[in-house]
Order: structure tokens, then C-alpha cells, then sequence
């Protein structure tokens, strides 16, 4: 089974990791060492964190996964939009709302003397 999610979009010598103490409940082994990984790609400047688990590796390799997600999505093409009619129902409706309101204004209209 050929998976394309395994084919990375960087280099090794393109990123920086960089491994933080991650905040937030968990005790000791959460505060004491420093698991969370931040992974940078440097020519585009985009970032992956990952702090969900104790173990460093685990963090690396989720945050290296991220930042290829982010990279795939970044060079992925946009599709062109389809424009479409506006159907005539609601075209209909638009018309008959501006004639409403024109003859709210009409109404509105001060009465002159001459045109009685």
C-alpha cells in the first residue's frame, strides 16, 4: 500500500527543532523536563508545536508530521471557482424587496402643497 502522507515536503537541513517545557497540568514530568518540540521550517517560517505527550520522541515526530500537513496544504493548488447564475426566485425576491422599500421612501416623502 503506497501512502503518500510518508513523503516529507523538506529537507533536514531546512528545519530547526527546538524542545521546550510544556505548561499545563500534569505534574512533575510535565513541568521538570523539557518534552515539548517546536519544529520550524525555515525558508517558509511556518511552525509545528506538539506538546501532547511525555515522551520527546512522540512530540517530534507528531510536531515533523504537523509541519508536513501545513507545508502540503501551503503547496497545494487552489481550485478554481465555479461561477454560477443567481436563480431567478431569488432574483424575484431581491426586486420585489427594493420596490418595497422604494415605496417605504415614497410614503416617507413630505406632502407638497402644490401637488394636491
Amino acid at each position: 500500500m503506497n501512502r503518500r502522507t510518508n513523503i516529507s515536503l523538506f529537507c533536514p537541513q531546512e528545519i530547526r527543532v527546538e524542545t521546550f517545557k510544556a505548561s499545563g497540568p500534569g505534574g512533575q514530568h510535565r513541568n521538570k523536563r523539557e518534552t515539548a518540540v517546536r519544529v520550524r521550517h525555515l525558508p517558509t517560517g511556518i511552525t509545528a508545536i506538539a506538546t501532547e505527550h511525555r515522551s520527546q520522541a512522540r512530540n517530534k515526530e507528531l510536531a515533523l508530521s504537523r509541519l508536513n500537513l501545513k507545508l502540503r496544504a501551503l503547496h497545494q493548488k487552489k481550485r478554481p471557482r465555479i461561477p454560477t447564475s443567481i436563480p431567478r426566485i431569488y432574483r424575484e425576491k431581491i426586486l420585489a424587496a427594493k420596490r418595497h422599500r422604494t415605496q417605504i421612501k415614497r410614503w416617507r416623502k413630505r406632502v407638497n402643497l402644490y401637488e394636491i
